[in-house]
């Protein structure tokens, strides 16, 4: 006997004997089933309520599922079952059959009364149930009544005057019409539905293996994934199988354009549709997700009249929030397959169509998608351009464009309009093809200019989109360059609107970290502190990992310039936790951070281990040369040498070390005396940062306690969180973190969030 039949046959007999109610009038069992006990399971507790409804597709496997319950799990008492006419089930019929179902599985109940008078029926079955000792489980399969009918209303009633006796089980494709809303808010429905009833890995194993199939697991779960775990198209997926002689290959190419599978929906759902609703099918398979709105922009106005009737009787169609839905993979295939048979020259129309309305409502990467389908590279380009969306194309925000934009983009990109010029130069950039890129970006300068005069927003969007990717592009190589490229950003934004703006705060990320380290190696350290504080807000936005922490590290280097040394090793430190993006020695920032690092180790007292420190970032800085970073190093290496010399230290030797530098006058003027502290607390053996401008002081407790609400916003505080992402992640309004900082900043006597941080962690709050 194999794995699977002894599982099989374990299941069959689980919770057998001589006390157990027996299976009623459910169907026999089959051989073919496969166990599911974590569903059977469920149906059996669900049965200790009034109703269980199990909702999915066609060939989901409801009724097997039921099947295997009634003959392997203990049943609350007799049990009834009713295989109804879906939709067409006429209520003198249904009745008649529930009655017999009942009569059948051992309910005594009394005469009937003439079908002819269904109020009066429904409660006699009523009274005759009630009048049971034990509770009495009533299965309805393929229950498919229309809403407010006849035996939707019947069935109902029967439910609401037999509370605690009946415990009706639904098997049907959509949500039956039985005012179930009052029993949800009370746990008296258990609701399976299509994701429930999905298989998993497990159990399409042991389909497969039923049809003599053994494949590798990966190749399991690819068949498990491509199916969603669809009992049916699993099972005739198994049938093909077993006559290829190459089974991995055919789960590879397998899809819902499969000759059985295309026959079994075709048959089973599409050839049962009105006109209608078959034309909303056909109209909106194209799609990955629709909604009421754009089915009617596809398909017309009387075809989308039907959209609310779809996604309440299709369980093929899944809510996926917010009035969005979505097919499933195999339907939606054959939909496709059955479009290009029936109206072969509309599927690109129908693409162009859903990119315009997906475009105007913001959903960029689904409108891109579409016209990438059709390879309107030219309509992509302007929509990318258009929409500031040129940092997706780089990377440099959390929303990503397809991947067939870098991986596919023709080489043969029209070069008469700006758009298609300006997407081949970000996505040569994108590929590390930087002759393409420079290319791209000389012939795009040439067409922005060429472009008329009173298409000035046009103009705008082209300069911004050119100035993002040489923003990029020159940032670790030419920080003169890409200044003057931050400059024309600010410049183009000037003249688009603040709306369009903020919707890609990649861009301004990127902006305001490049003028913040132009800034500070400028010497305007007050101006630098604002930009650099901008950038790493908005970075935090974009969920740019790579410029959060290269506006941390200069934060950090812009403290270690102002003799603030602790705060400089906290930043530093932060700019090298997870989730930030891990180093490597040929980024830029690296050598930044080197430095920072080894001024805070002679700040502590360890000129050795600031020595070799500084070498570390001696090495990242001779394959991209930095005279500011240089020059702030000299002067480490000055001191250290100073400190490593013999005779006692004088303030002489420093101020000739600090006057030899070649650091702006602003920044010598703030650093100078730093720089003698520094040197004081190495001669004196001092363990511990030094910082000239944080005057040693005990710590002492604040004199007010801190709130527990506080404590919360003091820890995110600590981890670089913005206001707006503490009030996301603590579920505050943005205006009460703000009155919690205040709070925090008064008990702790400091007037910024980095003093905050650093007095908290004198006092152990942190």
């Amino acid at each position: 006997m194999t794995e699977g039949a002894r599982r099989t046959q374990d299941s069959r007999t689980r919770d057998t004997g001589p006390d157990r109610e027996s299976a009623g009038t459910a169907p026999p069992l089959p051989g073919w089933l496969v166990p599911r006990p974590r569903l059977t399971d469920r149906l059996a507790r669900g049965v200790l309520g009034s109703v269980t409804v199990v909702v999915g597709p066609v060939g989901a496997g409801k009724t097997a599922l039921a099947v295997e319950w009634a003959h392997t799990r203990r049943l609350p008492g007799p049990l009834a079952w009713v295989t109804c006419d879906g939709q067409a089930e006429q209520p003198a019929v249904f009745w008649q059959r529930v009655t017999h179902a009942l009569r059948s599985a051992g309910v005594e109940l009394a005469e009937p009364v003439t079908s002819d008078d269904l109020p009066l029926l429904v409660a006699a079955l009523a009274a005759g149930l009630n009048e049971h000792v034990e509770p009495v489980v009533l299965v309805l399969d393929d229950f498919h009544p229309a809403p407010s009918s006849p035996i939707a209303e019947g069935v109902t009633t029967l439910l609401r005057h037999t509370p605690g006796v009946l415990r009706m089980v639904v098997l049907a494709r959509r949500d039956p019409p039985l005012h179930l809303r009052r029993g949800r808010l009370t746990s008296d429905v258990t609701e399976l539905r299509t994701a429930d009833l999905a298989f998993d890995d497990r159990e399409t194993a042991e389909l497969l293996a039923q049809h003599g199939i053994d494949v590798p697991k990966q190749t399991v779960s690819t068949l498990r994934r491509r199916t969603e775990g669809w009992a049916a198209g699993l099972r005739l997926a198994a049938m093909s199988m077993e006559k290829s002689r190459e089974p991995d290959r055919f789960v590879a190419q397998f899809a819902g354009d499969d000759e059985a599978i295309a026959s079994y929906l075709v048959e089973e759902v599409l050839d049962a549709q009105s006109a209608g609703m078959r034309r909303l099918l056909l109209m909106t398979s194209l799609l990955d997700s629709v909604n009421a709105e754009l089915a009617v922009e596809l398909s017309g106005e009387e075809a989308g009249r039907h959209f609310a009737v779809l996604v309440r009787e299709n369980s093929f169609l899944r809510p996926i929030g917010q009035g969005w839905y979505r097919c499933h993979q195999m339907f939606a295939d054959v939909l496709r397959m059955c479009l290009r048979h029936e109206a072969p020259g509309l599927e690109a129309s129908l693409h162009r169509q859903a990119a315009a309305w997906l475009g105007e409502h913001g959903l960029l990467v689904d409108a891109v998608r579409h016209l990438l389908a059709v390879d309107d590279w030219d309509q992509a380009a302007r929509l990318i351009v258009h929409r500031l969306a040129i940092g997706q194309v780089l990377g440099l925000a959390k929303t990503r464009l397809p991947v067939e934009v870098v991986r596919h983009l023709p080489d043969d990109a029209p070069a008469d309009e700006p758009e298609p010029v300006l997407l081949a130069a970000a996505v040569a950039q994108a590929r590390g093809d930087d002759a393409t890129c420079a290319r791209h970006l000389e012939l795009s300068a040439r067409l922005i200019g060429c472009l008329p005069p009173e298409d000035n927003g046009r103009e705008a969007r082209c300069r911004m989109a050119h100035a993002v990717i040489r923003m990029e592009r020159l940032r670790s190589r030419d920080p003169k360059a890409a200044r003057t490229a931050a400059a024309d950003a600010e410049a183009a934004g000037l003249q688009l609107p603040h709306a369009l703006l903020v919707q890609s705060p990649e861009i301004l990320a990127l902006t305001l970290a490049i003028r913040g380290s132009s800034e500070l190696r400028a010497g305007n350290l007050k101006a630098a502190e604002a930009s650099l504080t901008g950038g790493l807000k908005a970075a935090g936005a974009a969920a740019n990992g790579t410029l959060r922490r290269d506006c941390l590290v200069e934060l950090a280097l812009l403290d270690a310039l102002r003799g603030r040394f602790r705060a400089a090793d906290e930043l530093a430190t932060l700019a090298t936790q997870p989730p930030l993006p891990s180093w490597t020695t040929a980024e830029p920032s690296s050598a930044a951070l080197h430095l920072v690092r080894a001024w805070v180790e002679l700040a502590r007292g360890e000129p050795r281990r600031a020595r070799r420190t500084l070498a570390r970032s001696e090495a990242a800085l001779s394959g991209r040369p930095d005279a500011f970073l240089s020059a702030f190093g000299s002067l480490a290496a000055g001191l250290i040498g100073l400190a490593e010399g013999a005779g006692g230290p004088t303030a002489a030797p420093v101020g000739d070390v600090v006057a030899r530098s070649r650091l702006p006058g602003a920044v010598l003027r703030s650093l100078g005396p730093a720089c003698t502290t520094v040197l004081g607390s190495v001669r004196m053996g001092r363990v511990g940062p030094a910082a000239a401008s944080e005057p040693p002081t005990g710590p002492t407790a604040p004199a007010e306690r801190l709130s527990a609400r506080e404590r919360d916003v003091l820890d995110r505080l600590a981890q670089m969180m913005t206001t707006e992402e503490i009030a996301q992640e603590l579920y505050l309004s943005v205006n009460t973190v703000k009155t919690h900082l205040k709070s925090v900043y008064r008990k702790l006597s400091v007037s910024r969030r980095s003093a905050a941080v650093r007095r908290a962690r004198e006092l152990e709050l942190l």
